[in-house]
């Protein structure tokens, strides 16, 4: 059996090797800059990949929660799912992106791939409501036979999705949360998990692991990994343990 690992490259981007696949989440492997936006807050990234798209390469499969903000999908990370991996994602990516390598599903369809069975989850990006101004956003939950179950949140900030999620896979191993508490002028609400709610996530799912992404690299991000890991040190009750992922380096899970 295969090693499941990570390694973390920098804000939601993520190298995850899992029964056999090289998996990236939302990739973003641009160079610090500003994104300004028509009618929409500039997204600012602040700090570069720890691993240049090249040194990723080959990728099998891409997990991308949607691809309209460019702290999830950003210049660089278009030039990947260009290079023609398999990427799952929304409909409305499947319809936008070019080439025929993106497959756009609706919450809780599955696509198999070389034995992985991925399913495709329901995500909210911030309140009830904000769906018209932020758009379709989706996880994703991982299974194969003898290896570890793993949920990927994507930029979900709803709970009551977590336990419905929780309710269909109770047998959740790892969950890779995106934190980081997202906030834009737009929108008075956090438009991610707090540190907080990754905490109440973990709980509902009985994650045995968590590994933090979206904490750091983006102006708009107002808690850091140390936000997360404070959070989950001061609450054993979450019964899952943080992993600390240093930038660029494979931890095994």
């Amino acid at each position: 059996m295969s090693t499941t690992a990570i390694t973390f490259i920098g804000g939601p981007t993520a190298l995850l090797e899992y029964a056999g696949l090289r998996i990236v989440t939302d990739p973003t492997f641009d160079a610090p800059q500003s994104y300004p936006e028509p009618d929409a807050t500039e997204l600012v990234k602040t700090r570069g990949p720890a691993l240049s798209r090249a040194e990723v390469w080959p990728v099998d499969l891409v997990l991308l929660s949607h691809h309209t903000h460019k702290d999830n999908l950003d210049y660089e990370g278009l030039e990947l799912i260009a290079q023609g991996p398999v990427t799952i994602g929304t409909r409305e990516a499947a319809s936008d992106l070019w080439g025929g390598s993106v497959i756009g599903f609706d919450a809780w369809e599955s696509h198999e791939i070389d034995g992985v069975t991925v399913t495709v989850v329901p995500a909210l990006h911030g309140p009830p409501g904000s769906e018209a101004l932020l758009g379709t956003v989706v996880g994703f939950v991982l299974e194969a036979p003898g290896h570890p179950t793993v949920y990927v949140s994507g930029d979900n900030a709803s709970l009551p999705l977590v336990a419905q999620i929780a309710d269909r896979f109770p047998g959740i191993d790892i969950a890779l949360l995106f934190a980081g508490a997202a906030r834009v002028p737009e929108i008075d609400a956090t438009l991610t998990m707090t540190a907080a709610d990754a905490v109440k996530a973990a709980r509902l799912l009985g994650a045995a692991w968590v590994v933090g992404l979206h904490t750091d690299d983006w102006g708009h991000f107002t808690e850091d990994f140390r936000a997360l890991d404070a959070a989950f040190l001061g609450s054993a009750a979450s019964g899952a343990a943080l992993i600390e992922t240093p930038r660029g380096v494979r931890v095994e899970l």
